[in-house]
């Protein structure tokens, strides 16, 4: 005998008690190491003695979303928009709580994203520019505002996510020059994504000549770098936020639980 298919209201997991109530789905992808991390840092800081108290997540590993910052840079490169949406709609449907997208540069199609969907997304750069002003009043003078610095894409950086998100909170936002922007570039791009090698030192140089420049802190503000951040292990580095870090923090808490700091 064959055994009929589920129908998708038997596929939600919000209507099968084995599932937790706050349900984590995630758009993956965006790059794959970057989600591999992000869901190894969720694991990490979630406080759990067994496999039943870490937290239930359905991830779509969707690598084949057109890339972001082309996307923002040349209009006549595909939308990831539809993309982006319709993944939402899927986590949505098999009964997620809440998504999150460990993707920076992805945060500027978000608004078309959330209209889309009754559940909401946590922001990785909204989450990373909060964790950033915090880090940077404690160690700013109290004669200005906190100076932040921001290592992302080209994409990001044009489209002015994180420009945004943080002078709303009363930061002062420093941007590397030129030279610097092009060697973050190829840390992620020919580094990260290709699967080459990193200029770890140039990237440091990077950092300290922003923080010479006046910078409190410096955010990651690509998931990229966060892998180098990862696999550097630069958590020890107070003048560094890393945003993949500050979305699995605020993926834990919205989940209702109390991430290990």
């Amino acid at each position: 005998m064959t055994t009929p298919s589920p129908s998708l209201a038997e596929l939600r997991v919000d209507t099968d008690p084995t599932w937790s109530a706050a349900v984590v789905g995630v758009i993956g992808g965006l790059g794959p190491a970057a989600t591999a991390l992000f869901l190894q840092l969720v694991v990490d800081l979630t406080p759990a003695t067994n496999d039943q108290e870490h937290l239930d997540l359905i991830v779509l590993d969707h690598s084949t979303t057109p890339d972001r910052t082309a996307a923002i840079l040349d209009p006549s490169h595909p939308d990831p928009t539809p993309s982006l949406t319709r993944d939402a709609q899927r986590l949505e449907a098999l009964g997620a709580a809440f998504i999150s997208v460990p993707c920076n540069t992805a945060h500027h199609f978000f608004a078309e994203v959330e209209a889309a969907v009754s559940i909401p997304l946590v922001s990785i750069v909204d989450e990373t520019a909060k964790a950033a002003q915090r880090r940077a009043a404690e160690t700013s003078d109290a004669d200005h505002a906190p100076r932040v610095a921001v290592l992302a894409t080209d994409g990001t950086r044009s489209a002015g996510v994180y420009q945004g998100a943080l002078e709303a909170l009363g930061c002062e936002v420093l941007l590397p020059s030129t030279a610097q922007q092009e060697l973050v570039m190829s840390v992620i791009y020919d580094g990260v994504k290709a699967g080459g090698p990193v200029d770890v030192t140039g990237l440091l140089a990077v950092v300290d000549a922003l923080t010479e420049e006046g910078a409190d802190v410096v955010v990651m503000g690509c998931t990229e770098l966060s892998v180098v951040y990862a696999e550097q292990r630069w958590r020890s580095r107070p003048e560094l936020v890393d945003s993949v870090e500050s979305l699995a923090i605020a993926t834990i808490r919205q989940a209702g639980r109390t991430p290990k700091l």
